[in-house]
């Protein structure tokens, strides 16, 4: 039987898992809206791409070829490319929530975000029930605070010439560092990591445009369903020799093979 929680820890919870990552939207949220209001956005118009938008990788490219002069087109293009993870990231969490109706599903799917999807699945992993309450309180909190830190950073963006002095730059990458660790909790979690991390590097390195994280991650995932298997397949088969060597080492000790009715039992369940 499911274990449940009550309304009000399981809203403890979300907010648990909500909170580091709170810490890393103002930052980097903050640095967005500079970033924004210094291409020619106009403040409102950078918290609205805040709200309906939710994506700090996204945003982060939208600002940089808006203020490149880069086609409205090439732009949405450019944007749909670094968000097409959040397929892969919807449909691993998708045997968790198949339970739900869709429209909750899809109002969960709107608050999918790398980090959202990396505390939510840990959790899953290790057991922790499925609480709308704990999810929408995580994914709420969090947009909250990206919301705000693009507000704060697009109408007082003004006072802060770059930010790249201050280290806001490189929260969002701490950030995933940060759940990216814990994760690793064996090593076929570290070979795929350092896989694709180095196959989204070297195809970047190649010339590849905004593919080269989706491809890596695909790559990545092929490769940790394969070496699963191949692991699955040989420790079926160790175990099924070393029990084949137990018993036919019983067999020459004079033994029963273990699990062998010696006859000094009676059937089960009595006579």
């Amino acid at each position: 039987m499911a274990t449940t929680i009550s309304a009000p820890a399981a809203a403890a919870e979300g907010m648990r898992r909500a909170l580091p990552i709170m810490l890393g939207y103002i930052s980097v949220g903050f640095a967005f809206g500079v970033l924004a209001v210094k291409n020619g956005i106009p403040p409102s118009l950078a918290v609205g791409m805040a709200l309906l938008h939710f994506s700090g990788s996204g945003q982060f490219v939208f600002v940089s070829l808006w203020g490149a002069g880069v086609g409205t087109l090439s732009i949405a293009t450019a944007v749909m490319i670094v968000n097409l993870r959040y397929l892969l990231q919807s449909a691993a969490l998708s045997p968790w929530l198949s339970s739900l109706p869709a429209w909750k599903r899809f109002l969960l799917g709107l608050g999918v975000t790398d980090e959202n999807f990396a505390v939510h699945v840990t959790a899953f992993q290790k057991g922790f029930p499925l609480s709308l309450t704990t999810l929408f309180t995580c994914n709420t909190a969090t947009w909250s605070s990206w919301v705000l830190g693009c507000a704060v950073g697009a109408f007082c963006g003004e006072l802060v010439h770059d930010v790249r002095p201050l280290g806001l730059d490189y929260a969002l990458t701490a950030m995933f560092l940060a759940l990216l660790v814990p994760q690793c909790v064996s090593r076929l979690h570290i070979v795929i990591a350092l896989f694709s991390l180095g196959a989204s590097v070297a195809l970047k390195g190649a010339g590849m445009g905004q593919w080269n994280v989706a491809l890596a991650t695909v790559a990545g995932a092929t490769l940790g369903v394969w070496l699963m298997q191949r692991c699955g397949r040989y420790g079926r088969n160790s175990g099924g020799a070393s029990g084949t060597a137990r018993a036919s080492g019983n067999a020459e000790d004079g033994q029963a093979p273990v699990g062998a009715d010696d006859g000094t039992h009676g059937p089960k369940g009595g006579a």
